[in-house]
Parts: structure tokens; C-alpha cells; sequence
């Protein structure tokens, strides 16, 4: 479970800038199981939004507890760590390495966090690479592959950890358009069945049914006055 309350954060002015940027969430609650999806226009706030979620960035007040945890008590490298052992994280860059191959990829989150990399870990990646529709690419090099091929091995390594909350920033961003609900479906299918928790970035309006709800950051927080407007997922 995620919980955001009474964050406040600021990105100075640049030189000669009238205004800086300033984000506040006075709440925000995505459950286990469930999935929401944040929409609203560029600037807005949403990957900031993401990545104060995974303790990438830490506000200036408030508080974002995932599960029983305060991030706001843990130092960088144990949020590093947290990072990598319950939260699951698909970055709209990809950040795959391209030395390493698709499989490789896949299960850096284990060397990294100091996790444990048995058979089931294994087990566990083969079966997402089956999922998402590329396990002839598992020993490919990441310099082989499309852009949508990329996507589906960043969806795969958030997952493969088995972690309590995932964050995706755009994660149907560069595939098209048939195979975008198809890849959508098989991850928040994929979290439900270990019930995590989904916080999703887009910008593609036509999924917003595959989500529990809607979070429409709009205007409202750069205006600092609210966590915008929360829908349900249209019908």
C-alpha cells in the first residue's frame, strides 16, 4: 500500500524565471490490489509525483509510507534498498543496461538489492518474458531491440521482484497501437495477482478504463490546492 500526505515539494526558479515549480499532494491512497492512473498535461507533476513515491526524490514536508514504512525515517541507501526489494519501477527512459542482455536485464534488481537470485527468481522471469511476448529475445543484446521491445523488458524487471507497489511512467509509451492494452492488461493483471499496488503515468486517455481509478492532476498542483480531480475509471 502507498500512502502520500501533506507532501510538499519545490523545483527552484531558473535564473530569471518569474516562478519555480511547486507540487503538493495533501493525499493520496492506492491500496493493494488496486490500480490508478495519473493524467493531466507536460509539467504538471506527474513523473515528480512518481518519483517521490520511490523515494528517488524526498519532499520538503510530508510523509510517503509504502506499507509500514516512512520513507522520510530511511537515509538514501536504505531507500535505494527498499527500492529494490518492494517497489517495482518501469522509467520512461527504460534505464536498461546495454552490456547486459534481455534476460540479464530482467533480473539486475536481484544483484543490485543483494536479493536472493534462486530458481524461482528465475522461474519467475521466464514466465513474464512468456507473457509479454518475448522470450525469443532473452539473450539478445538491449542495442537489438526496438523501442517496444524495450518496454516490455522494463515491464519485466519491475515485476519480477514480486514488489508490493509498482510506478510506471508511461509504460505503453512506445508500442503501438494494438499491443498497448494487450502489454497494459498483462501488468496490472500481473500486480493484481500478488496484489500490488499500480500508481501508472499516461497520457493515452483510450486505457483509462483498465484502471480502478483516475487521478487528473490538471492545474490543481501547480496551484498547490489539492491532489487534483479523482474519478473512477470510466465504464
Amino acid at each position: 500500500m502507498l500512502r502520500l500526505t501533506d507532501l510538499q515539494f519545490d523545483y527552484p526558479a531558473p535564473t530569471g524565471a518569474v516562478d519555480g515549480f511547486r507540487l503538493a499532494v495533501p493525499l493520496l491512497e492506492v491500496r493493494g490490489g488496486e490500480s490508478i492512473a495519473v493524467i493531466g498535461p507536460s509539467g504538471c507533476g506527474k513523473t515528480t509525483l512518481l518519483r517521490l513515491a520511490a523515494g528517488i526524490i524526498t519532499p520538503r514536508s510530508g510523509r510517503v509510507m509504502i506499507d509500514e514504512t516512512d520513507l522520510s525515517t530511511l537515509g538514501e541507501s536504505a531507500r535505494r534498498n527498499l527500492r529494490l526489494a518492494r517497489i517495482g519501477f518501469v522509467f520512461q527512459d527504460f534505464r536498461l543496461l546495454e552490456h547486459l542482455d534481455v534476460e540479464e536485464n530482467i533480473l539486475l534488481p536481484f544483484r543490485l538489492g543483494g536479493l536472493r537470485l534462486d530458481p524461482a527468481a528465475r522461474d519467475r522471469a521466464s514466465r513474464l518474458l512468456e507473457r509479454l511476448g518475448i522470450a525469443h529475445l532473452r539473450r539478445r543484446s538491449i542495442t537489438r531491440l526496438s523501442h517496444g521491445e524495450r518496454q516490455r523488458t522494463a515491464i519485466c524487471r519491475a515485476l519480477v521482484t514480486e514488489p508490493s507497489m509498482v510506478l510506471a511512467d508511461e509504460p505503453t509509451g512506445n508500442l503501438d497501437p494494438a499491443n498497448k492494452r494487450v502489454i497494459l492488461e498483462a501488468l496490472l493483471d500481473a500486480a493484481r495477482e500478488k496484489n500490488a499496488a499500480v500508481l501508472a503515468v499516461t497520457h493515452d486517455h483510450d486505457l483509462l478504463d483498465a484502471f480502478d481509478r483516475v487521478v487528473d492532476l490538471g492545474e490543481g498542483l501547480q496551484r498547490t490546492d489539492g491532489v487534483g480531480r479523482v474519478t473512477e475509471a470510466p465504464s
